[in-house]
Parts: structure tokens; C-alpha cells; sequence
């Protein structure tokens, strides 16, 4: 698996996780408790334009937030508590 960041002078994803076969998981983190969908506009970037030139690589835009809830987004992006990556 490699990692990598992104950004240019419009658009910031913090981590991307590319796996060997292409596909890609892009992860947002914010240190708000309440984070607005606003916050998802850089995955949303991602998930278009990997999907114009590469169909299907863009598995899910994650956005980790200091909240308590998780919350499904729309088309494979989602928004889920910073705490969820350690829950048993």
C-alpha cells in the first residue's frame, strides 16, 4: 500500500491510501466536533475526477472528526468519530 498527501493550489486531502490494484481510500481530518458537509469538498473533488479518468478506483472519502457520530455522506463518502479507528 502506498500513502500519499495531496495539494495544489485549490484542493487538500490529507492522506490518500492507494492500494497495489488502484484503488484508492482518500481520508480528511478535521478537529471540529460538529463538522458541516462543507468539509467533505476536497473528497468530493477526489472522488470526481479520479472517477472521470479511472472509473471505480475511488473506494471511499473519509472525513475523521473529534465528534460522536458516524455519518454516511452520499456516494461512498462518509464521516466518522477520530475515536472510531480505535472502538473494539
Amino acid at each position: 500500500m502506498s500513502l500519499w498527501h495531496y495539494r495544489d493550489a485549490h484542493h487538500e486531502v490529507d492522506l490518500i491510501l492507494e492500494r497495489p490494484d488502484g484503488s484508492v481510500v482518500a481520508v480528511e481530518v478535521k478537529a471540529s466536533s460538529s463538522p458541516s458537509p462543507d468539509g467533505l469538498r476536497h473528497l468530493r473533488w477526489m472522488r470526481d475526477r479520479l472517477d472521470a479518468v479511472a472509473s471505480g478506483c475511488f473506494t471511499a472519502g473519509v472525513l475523521l472528526h473529534m465528534g460522536p457520530h458516524e455519518v454516511s455522506v452520499g456516494d461512498r463518502l462518509r464521516m466518522w468519530p477520530l475515536s472510531s479507528l480505535w472502538a473494539p
